[in-house]
């Protein structure tokens, strides 16, 4: 299951942002997966179950998944739009001459941190 080395390096960069931002704690973060990237987001989610207990930054912290569809340009039409998996066609024109534009990454797309302010007397 690559998920939990996926979850692992997430994880480390989370932890990274928490230290720039001098937080104690991430609430919150969301992540983005296109429909190729090779992962699973079912497995994912079990996965960060497990891996998150390795830093006390995200022990309580909670994984939301976003899906993000495929997009294609069009070489031929110069559109772009949706495909699917198995067809990466033009939605305009039908046309097979297509780059894929998204659909494959796997993004950290925010992190909500919690941070405890000091308070002015020095308690």
């Amino acid at each position: 299951m690559h998920e939990l080395s996926v979850c692992q390096a997430l994880i480390t960069q989370v932890e990274q942002v928490a230290h720039q931002h001098q937080a104690g704690e991430v609430a919150q973060l969301i992540v983005q997966i296109g429909v190729l990237s090779g992962i699973e987001p079912e497995l994912l989610q079990q996965a960060f179950t497990i891996a998150r207990t390795t830093s006390p930054v995200t022990q309580q912290s909670e994984l939301v998944i976003e899906s993000l569809p495929i997009r294609v340009h069009c070489s031929r039409c110069d559109q772009e739009s949706t495909a699917t998996a198995n067809r990466l066609l033009c939605g305009h024109c039908g046309a097979w001459q297509t780059r894929l534009v998204s659909g494959d990454e796997l993004l950290l797309k925010s992190v909500e941190l919690v941070t405890h302010e000091k308070s002015d007397n020095g308690s």
